[in-house]
């Protein structure tokens, strides 16, 4: 028999009627949150008419939560951020299973979730997440033994400090207080501050997003690129937990109908984090980010950063030019300015100059001048290059290209003895040259002034829990069309453990093209060669796209195929179409891989092998 939906039972009781019920659904799309709890909110339903018909649906136990008192032994079985990201309640032992109640226990996710950490079998009853949530932080705050994080306990976890990064002494005094009742844990708004950052810090998360919805917070986390679920924080905490934020960060918090941004320091297990705040109203109350940067992830070496031997050496060589542009490519997030910062380390020494202009200035290298833009009063990135041009610099770091005027400067700079590095947003290391014509640049300077271009992202590496299997079919022809074409008996995939959090992956790694400029290159540039054309001189000359550098990290076993087709882009003009049997495959092939049939040498795929004036001639016909 089929089983009936909730409105159907609701409707059939009585309890609501069809346009009420219909109404319900319609305002319920596109909304996170229950259709039981959107009636119960909206007053369409009584409490208990609403519990008695989910009891009907779900065929589980309805308990009330806030006539619960459960012994502090029972709430250790589960921790306060699992109870809160899960909306789950320990309630009492019955035999050798842990009853609990939960906002969604038919969530089989969910429950093995629960049912793994606590390490017990559970016995679900179903409740309201409003009714879960405030009985979590009764009774949870209320013990500092049931697992609560107390950053000022040395038992619990590291010591939290904050530090205020503002001249204005109103924000010190109000860090004073904020770190006063940390210790003394009288204000939930700082203790759940404490706590997420806390939480967030030991994930090795890159940021903090807190999100009000229609019933509640969520605050979620992103690591190694990917956003998960944190905690979820009753909607009555929403306003002191963001103002605790803003206040730390040195923000108006009357101002809740403008965007703004802030920051502060915080000191904690013997390492020191730069927290970067950005608010953003919307139609539920200000969405806040917290970008969490670490000084110590600055001071990498190439090889950390997963450069392969032979990029790493060309990298090397042209950073060691007295003279030159080189650029760093990628979209928001796949690690450009830790590209630069690696190669400020790799050039920093007391002989020489370095300046950097970022916006902002996201990590503090010693040894190196680094200036902040400031755009209202005039500080931009074109006024500070034509500054440090008069400074005496030997390499110049500009954060980021964004006009004309900009990368004008920095080009006359790279020709004028001066080694500059900046990052641009485009998908890989040949559309950078299309990039800088569009904003203006003529074909010859920028041949002139480059020396070369960089495209990276970042994908996830495989935790140690990783397996080692026969490839399956559907691997390998994902393998074969990302152009590797011989067989691949064993590859690596996610399995998921305790370190990784189940994910299967830990940590990230880059991968990479490097476009080094040569005689041809430039000569191409300047006669105004297409991008494909470029491309296959310079794969002619060994250079490896990004997905071919991503198939060799699949094939050592640092990440998974997955992980390169979410993030790298495909070329279609990157395959050479064959004209026999019209399938794709490398343009570095002289025969078809898939049928021998030996291919048409163009002026691109000849390369070096052309002279300059044979190449001329092709590329004029």
């Amino acid at each position: 028999m089929k089983r009936k939906k909730l409105g159907e039972v609701l409707q059939e009781r009585g309890h609501i009627s069809a346009s009420g019920l219909a109404q319900a659904i319609a305002d319920q799309q596109g909304k996170v949150i229950r259709l039981g709890e959107l009636m119960l909110e909206r007053e369409l339903v009584l409490k208990s008419d609403l519990a008695s018909a989910l009891e009907e649906v779900t065929r589980i136990p309805y308990v009330d939560c806030t006539t619960l008192s459960p012994t502090p032994e029972v709430l250790a079985l589960i921790p306060r951020h699992l109870a809160l990201r899960c909306c789950v309640f320990p309630v009492e032992k019955e035999g050798t299973k842990l009853v609990v109640v939960m906002a969604e226990p038919q969530n089989v996710a969910l429950y093995d979730e629960v049912c793994f950490n606590a390490g017990i079998n559970l016995s679900p009853r179903i409740g309201f997440r409003n009714d879960i949530l405030a009985a979590i932080e009764k009774h949870y705050v209320s013990d500092g033994s049931t697992g609560v994080v107390d950053p000022s306990d040395p038992a619990s976890g590291p010591q939290m400090e904050f530090v205020s990064t503002s001249s204005r002494q109103a924000n010190r005094d109000a860090i004073e207080e904020a770190q006063a009742e940390l210790a003394r844990r009288h204000s939930p708004a700082v203790r759940l501050v404490s706590e997420v950052i806390t939480l967030a810090s030991e994930k090795k998360a890159s940021d903090i997003h807190i999100e009000p919805q229609l019933a509640d917070v969520i605050v979620r986390i992103r690591v190694d690129g990917v956003l998960r679920d944190l905690i979820r924080v009753p909607s009555h905490l929403h306003h002191s937990f963001v103002s605790r934020i803003k206040i730390l960060a040195d923000m108006d918090i009357a101002d809740r109908r403008s965007p703004q941004d802030g920051r502060f320091l915080v000191r904690m297990g013997g390492k020191q984090l730069d927290m970067r705040v950005s608010t953003l109203p919307t139609q539920y109350g200000e969405k806040v980010v917290i970008r969490l940067l670490d000084s110590a992830d600055a001071i990498r070496s190439f090889a950390g950063l997963g450069l392969p031997a032979d990029v790493e050496r060309a990298l090397c060589e042209v950073l060691s030019q007295p003279q030159g542009m080189v650029l760093v490519t990628g979209p928001t997030g796949s690690g450009k300015s830790t590209s630069l910062y690696a190669s400020l380390n790799f050039l920093r020494k007391p002989s020489i100059n370095i300046v950097s202009v970022e916006d902002p200035v996201e990590y503090v290298l010693a040894g190196i001048n680094q200036v902040h833009v400031n755009n209202k009063a005039g500080l931009t990135f074109a006024s500070c290059l034509r500054s440090i041009l008069r400074q005496d610099p030997n390499v110049i770091m500009v954060g980021e290209i964004r006009d004309r005027e900009t990368a004008e400067i920095s080009m006359k700079a790279a020709q004028t003895g001066h080694m500059l590095l900046s990052t641009l947003h485009t998908n890989d290391s040949v559309s950078a040259i299309t990039r800088l014509v569009d904003l203006g640049i003529p074909p010859f300077m920028i041949a002139a002034s480059m020396t070369g271009i960089i495209a990276q992202r970042l994908v996830r590496k495989l935790c140690t829990c990783n397996d080692l299997v026969k490839t399956p079919p559907e691997i390998a022809d994902r393998l074969v069309a990302l152009g590797h074409m011989e067989p691949v008996s064993h590859v690596h995939i996610p399995v998921g453990c305790e370190d990784c959090d189940q994910t299967g992956y830990r940590g990230r790694v880059g991968i990479y093209e490097f476009l080094v400029f040569d005689d041809e290159v430039r000569e191409s540039i300047r006669s105004g060669v297409s991008n494909e054309e470029i491309r296959a001189h310079m794969r002619s000359t060994g250079m490896r796209l990004m997905h071919e550098d991503g198939v060799n990290k699949i094939l050592t076993g640092k990440t998974s195929i997955e992980e390169i087709a979410r993030v790298v882009p495909i070329h279609g003009d990157s395959f050479a179409e064959c004209s026999e049997c019209g399938r794709k495959s490398s343009p570095t092939f002289r025969f078809c891989p898939h049928c021998g049939t030996e291919r048409e040498v163009t002026a691109s795929r000849r390369g070096v092998r052309a002279s300059r004036a044979d190449l001329e001639r092709t590329l004029k016909q």
